[in-house]
């Protein structure tokens, strides 16, 4: 409930003052309840890119991007990422609590036998480009799920929205991996039930049928890292494009094609793939001074990826992690002294010392590192973005069914600032010369 107001003033020849309530969250900013501002005023808001704009009210995920805190649940990111797992994690979004035993092998159990996909689908895959990025093949597929699985789509029902969320948790791994094997002309594998959530991705994603394929360890555990540190945000841009498609009713399904298709975006989940470029673009270690020096000057358009952030003004806490991470996977796989490898490590240096860096906190983010990761795990760069919407799933159904079950929510429909022509009548084509 509101406890203060907030004051607008409209100077509009009248001097009108309307008090608008400030509504408090558990953490972090209140806000002012500008609902009833048109109503009221005449007057909307305006707020470009929505910085300044509550759309919703949500329990599932905090940011401070000042401390830099992210919270799921009001758990802290970096004791989900040491002591938890993904799939926990998903049980955590989703429920709002951490599971009991008894509780989470159920969940284990629902999610991992719904991970094979309809036989069907296979034949969908082979209507794409061989060359096709394997974010149009994921968009396209998760979109046409919902004509395969027609009997979990109706939104009004709790146990069918939990079937599909279920349902596109499971599958998105194989979904994903086969993608791959599409896009090189390999196999599908299908998911093996023994193994765990990240372990039967990276099965299904490098395992060949001519051979046994034994899952690392220590990779298995930095898949499934990675996999909690981007499986929810808050309110960024592809979960506010789920959130936007599912207040117009629309099927999960959709729902979070729609969130694929906006991930998609280089501002967005393509930034981990543009470090790789970036990378590649400096091309080697003696190169790194000049690609500063261009950095800092602001007359030149090049930007180093993967540095800073939209949100955090200090480390990004997932970063932190990631960077232990990205450590462990190299020993294990011996590949430090791999080129582009030795030039990332040597950016990291720079980074975490150069003033220029450390005072404007311009610090390695999340993308950064997660691409180093990928990369020396044998990830094509193309499937970068594809891995953060299989773990961004979760987040996105989390979301999804906080608003399907939020009686405040309506169709989102924001305002606008229009400055075009004012109303003139048309002129004949005969007439115009």
């Amino acid at each position: 409930m509101s406890s203060s107001n907030a004051t607008i003033t409209v100077n509009d020849g009248n001097n009108r003052q309307v008090a608008m309530p400030v509504l408090p969250g558990t953490i972090g900013p209140s806000v002012v309840d500008v609902r009833k501002l048109y109503n009221e005023t005449g007057l909307f808001t305006y707020d470009p890119g929505f910085t300044s704009t509550a759309s919703c009210e949500s329990k599932i995920t905090y940011i401070d991007g000042d401390q830099g805190v992210l919270l799921h649940r009001g758990y802290p990111i970096e004791q989900l990422a040491e002591q938890s797992t993904f799939l926990e994690v998903c049980y955590l979004l989703m429920k709002g609590e951490l599971p009991s035993k008894a509780e989470f092998d159920k969940f284990q159990k629902d999610i991992t036998y719904h991970t094979m996909l309809h036989e069907q689908i296979s034949f969908f895959y082979r209507g794409f480009r061989r060359d096709a990025h394997p974010m149009a093949v994921m968009v396209g597929v998760v979109g046409a799920l919902s004509a395969f699985y027609h009997d979990s789509t109706n939104i009004d029902d709790p146990h069918q929205r939990m079937i599909a969320s279920y349902r596109l948790i499971a599958k998105m791994p194989t979904i994903a991996a086969w993608a791959y094997k599409y896009s090189v002309g390999q196999p599908f594998i299908y998911p093996q039930n023994h193994l765990s959530y990240a372990e039967n991705f990276l099965h299904m994603m490098f395992a060949v049928p001519c051979e046994a394929y034994k899952v690392n360890p220590v990779l298995a555990r930095a898949m499934d890292r990675i996999f909690i540190l981007h499986a929810d945000h808050e309110q960024n841009a592809s979960t506010s494009t789920v959130r936007l498609a599912g207040s117009s009713g629309a099927n999960p399904f959709a729902c979070i094609a729609a969130g694929i298709a906006c991930l998609w975006g280089p501002a967005h989940g393509g930034a981990n793939e543009a470090v790789l470029k970036m990378l590649e673009e400096i091309g080697s270690v003696e190169r790194v001074p000049e690609f500063i020096k261009r950095a800092k000057d602001k007359n030149d358009t090049f930007r180093l990826m993967g540095f800073g952030h939209r949100v955090y003004k200090n480390y990004d806490p997932r970063a932190k992690i990631m960077r232990q991470s990205c450590h462990e996977v190299l020993d294990a796989l011996g590949v430090r002294n791999e080129p582009l490898l030795k030039l990332a490590m040597e950016l990291e240096r720079i980074a975490l010392e150069d003033p220029y860096f450390v005072e404007k906190k311009l610090y390695p983010n999340v993308d950064f590192y997660s691409g180093i990761i990928l990369r020396a795990m044998g990830f094509p760069t193309s499937m970068f973005t594809v891995l953060f919407a299989l773990a961004r799933t979760v987040g996105w159904i989390a979301q999804w069914n906080e608003m399907i079950e939020d009686p405040a929510q309506k169709i989102g429909r924001p305002r606008q600032l229009y400055t075009g022509h004012d109303k003139r009548d048309y002129v004949p084509l005969a007439k115009r010369g």
